[in-house]
């Protein structure tokens, strides 16, 4: 079962065991720089409007409707994050797809889990992910293009322009692995600053997601064996990305305001983040995903200029996240 609750998604599975339940956030975050650098983790800007598509059903392409599932508004060239909260620690095998495309693995969307190559994150180990996993501790930003300019990771794949959007599936872990592990199992304490800080025109409805900037970030392999899996339990979600220009026309609501830019952001001294966790061990980044031209790449080949405000910066304010470690604990480095 799917909910949408105060703008995030709820997925539970209450028939495989009470503890079941993860929240799905879509958090607005700073576009990072797209210029060939490796940047730390940008801050959260809260969630994103999350929509019943139902509930437009007038006034949204009929495609959403055959998907089912929600809608957010973005602006072109806006990026965004996924973060993962396990309410109860319960564990999670979750898929994520940008146009029908792996965000792991840059394979074509395709039912069923894959252990080699892995083809998921596990929640809660992974809390949260920012972009297209291209080597081993970077990605490229999740940032939104409108469908059909060319730029998203679908369209340099597929060559096509047909879904747009995120895809979301879960997996529980089975009931007898979780009681057997729950006295094991990982434990992401919740930190005060954490990750998250501080008439339709003419334009069209879809966006897609194509690869920003580099960053920092890993994509841990899955703790578990494989047959603790529940894969007989499913719950999928397709998440509609609308144009932010559209999007009044469309609910009657204004849009979330344009977030600040990296420079500005930096400027004025505020915290980005790097995260650690030395217990687990990271995949190995896609051939797919790397070979792909990040927006800047493809604007440039182009002639275009699709990123504005585009300039490097320097964080000088950098607050490290790490897991497991409790708020009485003192980390020990190099003597």
């Amino acid at each position: 079962m799917i909910e949408l609750m105060h703008d995030a998604l709820i997925f539970s599975f209450p028939g495989v065991h009470a503890e079941a339940v993860m929240r799905v956030e879509l958090q607005r975050t700073l576009r990072i720089p797209d210029d060939g650098r490796d940047y730390p983790l940008p801050p959260g800007l809260g969630r994103f409007p999350l929509r019943h598509v139902d509930d437009f059903a007038a006034r949204v392409p009929e495609r959403w409707l055959r998907h089912g599932g929600v809608m957010l508004p973005m602006y072109q060239s806006e990026a965004l994050w996924l973060r993962f909260v396990s309410v109860y620690d319960y564990p999670f095998v979750l898929k994520i797809g940008t146009g029908k495309i792996n965000a792991v693995t840059g394979d074509a969307w395709s039912d069923g889990v894959c252990r080699d190559p892995q083809d998921y994150v596990v929640v809660p180990a992974q809390p949260w992910l920012d972009g297209y996993a291209v080597e081993k501790g970077v990605i490229r930003q999740f940032v939104a293009m409108p469908l059909g300019s060319g730029y998203s990771v679908e369209e340099q794949i597929t060559g096509a322009a047909e879904h747009g959007g995120i895809q979301l599936v879960a997996h529980p872990m089975k009931a007898g692995a979780w009681e057997r592990l729950k006295r094991k199992v990982y434990h992401l304490a919740e930190s005060g600053v954490a990750y998250a800080a501080v008439a339709a025109p003419a334009a069209a409805y879809d966006m897609g997601l194509a690869p920003g900037g580099r960053m920092r970030q890993e994509i841990y392999e899955d703790p578990y064996r494989f047959e603790d899996w529940d894969f007989s339990h499913r719950s999928r979600c397709f998440v509609h990305i609308a144009n932010s220009l559209v999007w009044r026309a469309i609910t009657g609501e204004n849009p979330p305001t344009v977030p600040p830019t990296a420079k500005e952001y930096t400027d004025a001294g505020l915290p980005w983040f790097e995260y650690y966790a030395e217990d687990l061990a990271a995949l190995e980044g896609a051939e797919k995903l790397a070979g792909l031209k990040s927006v800047a790449q493809l604007g440039e080949q182009k002639g275009d200029v699709p990123l504005p405000e585009n300039e490097p910066v320097t964080p000088e304010r950098v607050i490290a996240l790490r897991r497991d470690l409790a708020t009485h604990e003192v980390r020990q480095g190099d003597f």
